[in-house]
């Protein structure tokens, strides 16, 4: 469908971060060549041409006084809400900010693309669908999560998902079958899937680390340049190699 008959709809990303993280506490305000993981994080995502708005969305706990103040010399706004309830904190998050779509992306991904970022969201305005993912299939590194939720869908979401599960990781309802969403995934015909770019760990931070230093520092590089450097030195990938994704925890 041409999004040419249709107005353009807001399109806000909202990052979810927190301080709490049972393997690696902390690690969203940890230093990653002389800025933070949130910083990397924020200033990747904002570069998408086609979001309008970036939000960090933090909860309301005292242990994330830290999060909402080093949202502030970022020039980014942040929103606090519930601590459990992470299906709460974005859907009033973007109530908050008048978003007609919401992209997700978590704090503890500092190689984010904001390539990838527009190429989900142009699958979304392009054909409409409630919820889009270039995640769920897998094929990708770990660490390049994109969703695009429609307004619509995430309130559905929010009045439908049940306590627990559904709520704490927000969109497991959408991409149930059961519930008969309209539903896009992305995938790229490569399988890059061996590589871990997201921060769980220790390990995963000295990945980061390194591959940031390779580019001076600066986190203008795309992911197909990290594929690059990474085929190009295995010890890269042995940095991390031997950690696994956990179970999802809250953000």
């Amino acid at each position: 469908m041409s999004t040419s008959a249709f107005p353009k709809p807001r399109i806000v990303t909202i990052i979810q971060a927190r301080m709490g993280s049972t393997r690696l506490p902390g690690k969203v305000l940890l230093d990653i060549g002389g800025a933070s993981m949130l910083a990397r994080v924020v200033n990747r995502a904002r570069r998408a041409a086609l979001v309008d708005e970036t939000v960090v969305a933090t909860t309301d706990s005292a242990d994330d006084d830290a999060v909402a103040k080093a949202c502030s010399p970022l020039g980014v706004a942040c929103f606090r809400g519930s601590v459990d309830d992470v299906l709460d904190r974005y859907y009033q998050a973007a109530l908050a900010h008048r978003a007609d779509a919401v992209v997700r992306i978590t704090a503890d991904c500092p190689a984010i693309d904001p390539q990838l970022i527009d190429d989900a969201v142009r699958l979304y305005l392009d054909h409409q669908p409630d919820y889009v993912s270039n995640g769920v299939e897998g094929r990708y590194p770990r660490g390049l999560d994109v969703e695009v939720v429609s307004m619509e869908a995430l309130a559905k979401t929010w009045r439908e998902a049940r306590p627990g599960y559904e709520r704490i990781h927000v969109t497991p309802y959408l991409y149930d079958p059961a519930n008969d969403f309209d539903v896009m995934f992305a995938a790229w015909d490569d399988d890059y899937s061996e590589y871990r770019w997201t921060v769980d760990t220790e390990n995963d931070l000295a990945l980061i680390r390194a591959i940031y230093d390779r580019f001076d520092n600066a986190d203008t590089f795309t992911w197909r340049d990290m594929v690059a450097l990474m085929r190009s030195d295995p010890l890269l990938a042995a940095l991390n190699a031997t950690e696994h994704q956990k179970p999802l925890e809250a953000g």
